[in-house]
């Protein structure tokens, strides 16, 4: 008995040591943790808090549902949200087909002239449909000399404008969603049902297209909810019949009598966007907010009975989608030629390139005109607009403003961002895709609703037009890129190397420092770009943040854009797009690498 009692193993837990528990990755989660609690999700609480302050909670909403003005803006804006993830899924899956079907340099081309105009500023893109759908611009010019118009025909400030401007604008976030999806699938499938007789039409319908509805789903959900909280493509191009919703935060944040009300425009915006974000994410999984896989509590892998059910319910539902609508479309299609769908991928896909790559281009040229005013092709060409810019003391204030703000956000962003990927990536703590969650949540919060947020408690710090203060509310928007690449960049690391260097002796930061860090460089560097970039394009949350004092380059951007249109525009707009290819270029190793890597 006594035996038996000493021998037992005793059931109380055994105390981890203090000097152990410091080691736990878990713990580098912390400063990200505390950042964003006290500049994201505080600012967004007191909106919320603001919001319902009047007489009664709801009196400042029953206005917002009640007044004409901004219920048809509300309704407007849904109706253009989705019609635009339309116009997006309708070009953008010929367009990824387009890519995976490329091969060699090809391929690379097509992908880059994807991707690169995804990384510019929206205020850019924006500007260069301007300038291609102006008066003076090559469309108008086109359409005229082949006889459409007699005179120049006024292609801007409508309805239609809007939605080319915003499909271009979004189109990469569709191409991205989908090509993910049908990169990863097994090409002995289709070659399976091409040798059983199904002809290329059957094949894309019952094969292709139910397996790659995840990527569809998340695509068209991303585009939705990105564009309902757009505010500067339809300022730019459309006219007052196409106000958004989000425009009339912006308007009425200048009067200081519409405290209360305005925090409750911004709310129902919110609202709406964290709705469909959670419908989506109860079908879709939340992942598809950063474009990864299921981030796992241990290491230890799924069973495979739980995947194959889950890869068997998805093609349950993908088949029967397929069934019910496509075998009359087949019926008809059946008769169209071998060649019919091929030709289709390449001539959609190459209007969707040239859509997205010409009015970079044309801005390009134009900025290079000796032309006073904006026309194309350009009379002759001069530097004379590069000399402006770079004499203007205004433009390279702001210039070197944006330099500073952007390194300091980038900093912010990658120290916490770096600390925040090792935590989540490395450690054993339940509910990783949670956590995930919250990190990469600031970009599905509509930057106006975000702005607005930060202006209440900027102004209780102090910290409106400071620089310090401008940077990091541009890292809340950076950290999500800086966790998911570098996490990415982790995932591919293998832990066994770090393990061998924790059993020679070697300090936690001894193994980051020589084991670590070399391996994640290249991600590291892409990460640090696209934080620097993402806060020197910034102009919505510098819009709310900024004063007459502090004035960066979108902002003297946005001032111009508004007043009057220049070639000075599109010579800041050419070297955004060369300091976008040297990223791209610096990216492109660990994009590479990491492809398909959660």
């Amino acid at each position: 008995m006594t035996t038996a009692t000493f021998g037992a193993p005793t059931s109380r837990p055994t105390a981890v040591p203090l000097s152990e528990r410091v080691k736990n990755p878990a713990l580098l989660l912390l400063p990200a943790a505390c950042f964003l609690a006290f500049i994201y999700l505080l600012p967004l609480i007191d909106l919320g808090r603001i919001s319902v302050s009047g007489p009664t909670w709801s009196v400042y909403f029953e206005r917002v549902f009640s007044v004409p003005l901004y219920w048809e803006s509300l309704v407007r804006t849904m109706q253009i949200s989705f019609t635009v993830a339309c116009f997006c899924l309708l070009f953008g899956y010929p367009t990824a087909l387009l890519i995976h079907r490329s091969r060699g340099v090809v391929q690379v081309l097509i992908a880059t002239a994807i991707v690169l105009p995804y990384f510019i500023a929206i205020l850019i893109r924006t500007y260069a449909w301007m300038v291609l759908l102006g008066r003076n611009g090559p469309v108008n010019k086109l359409l005229t000399a082949i006889g459409v118009f007699a005179e120049p025909a006024q292609l801007l400030f409508n309805r239609g404008s809007v939605l080319l401007g915003m499909t271009a604008v979004l189109m990469p976030l569709m191409v991205l969603s989908i090509y993910s999806s049908v990169a990863r699938l097994d090409k002995s499938l289709t070659r399976a049902a091409l040798a059983a007789g199904a002809g290329p039409i059957a094949v894309f319908w019952r094969v292709l297209f139910p397996l790659t509805l995840p990527g569809v789903g998340a695509g068209f959900l991303l585009v939705f909810v990105t564009a309902l909280g757009f505010f500067i493509t339809p300022t730019l191009l459309g006219g007052p019949k196409d106000q958004m919703f989000a425009m009339h935060i912006t308007q009425q944040a200048d009067f200081a009598t519409s405290e209360g009300f305005l925090q409750s425009l911004a709310v129902v915006l919110l609202v709406i966007t964290l709705v469909v974000v959670g419908v989506a994410g109860r079908f879709l999984g939340f992942e598809f907010i950063w474009g990864g896989g299921k981030l796992s509590d241990s290491p230890a892998k799924p069973s495979g009975d739980k995947a194959e059910r889950s890869s068997r319910s998805q093609r349950s539902i993908g088949s029967t989608f397929a069934d019910l609508v496509g075998w009359p479309l087949l019926r008809l299609l059946g008769k169209l030629p071998k060649s019919a769908g091929t030709w289709t991928v390449r001539l959609v896909g190459g209007f969707v390139v040239a859509g997205l790559v010409l009015p970079i281009v044309v801005v390009m040229i134009i900025s290079f005109s000796s032309a006073t005013y904006l026309t194309f092709p350009p009379p002759s060409f001069s530097l004379r607009w590069y000399e402006k810019f770079f004499s203007d003391s205004n433009w390279m204030s702001a210039f070197w403003s944006s330099l500073i703000i952007a390194t300091m956000s980038a900093s912010i962003a990658v120290t916490l961002g770096a600390s925040a990927a090792m935590g989540i990536v490395r450690s054993r703590i339940k509910g990783k895709s949670a956590i995930m969650l919250l990190l990469v949540s600031p970009v599905i919060v509509p930057p106006v609703v975000l702005g607005l947020s930060l202006y209440t408690l900027f102004l209780r710090f102090d910290l409106v037009g400071s620089m310090w203060g401008i940077a990091a509310a541009h890292a809340i928007g950076g950290l999500p890129l800086v966790v998911v690449i570098i996490a990415a960049s982790l995932q591919a690391v293998d832990p066994r190397l770090e393990q061998a260097a924790s059993v020679h002796g070697a300090s936690p930061l001894t193994v980051f420092r020589t084991v670590t860090l070399p391996a994640i460089a290249p991600g590291l560097a892409a990460a640090t770009f696209f934080a620097f970039l993402h806060s020197f394009d910034e102009l919505v949350l510098s819009l709310f943040l900024s004063s007459a004092h502090l004035r960066t380059l979108p902002l003297m951007l946005w001032a111009d854009i508004n007043y009057q249109l220049n070639p000075v525009l599109a010579v800041v707009s050419t070297l955004e797009v060369l300091l976008v290819v040297g990223g791209i270029a610096l990216a492109r190793p660990v994009l590479t690498r990491s492809r398909g890597v959660a």
